[in-house]
């Protein structure tokens, strides 16, 4: 019973961590979106897709934005699109 319980918070404490870096990820897209174009993300991006976007270089970055959401495309199908890769060393 103690190891489930440990396990629980182990889990807890991993998705908390990984959440709060999914929503500074959104902020930290959004803010470099704002300073290519001046108007923020589509709502209608998930957070896979920003997740997945943010390996663009500034270049390509707007365009593939609108890429993702005319076409839905998934997060896989946008890294594969993506030209010049920006590398994040920084993931939880």
């Amino acid at each position: 019973l103690i190891g489930v319980a440990l396990l629980l918070i182990a889990w807890y404490l991993r998705s908390f961590a990984l959440k709060a870096q999914d929503r500074a990820i959104r902020a930290e897209e959004n803010l470099r979106y704002f300073a290519i174009t001046g108007k923020l993300l589509d709502s209608k991006l998930t957070i896979r897709q920003i997740i997945a976007l943010r390996f663009a270089s500034n270049n390509e970055f707007a365009d593939l934005v609108h890429r993702a959401v005319s076409e839905n495309m998934s997060p896989k199908e946008i890294k594969k699109a993506i030209k010049h890769w920006k590398p994040d060393y920084d993931r939880v």
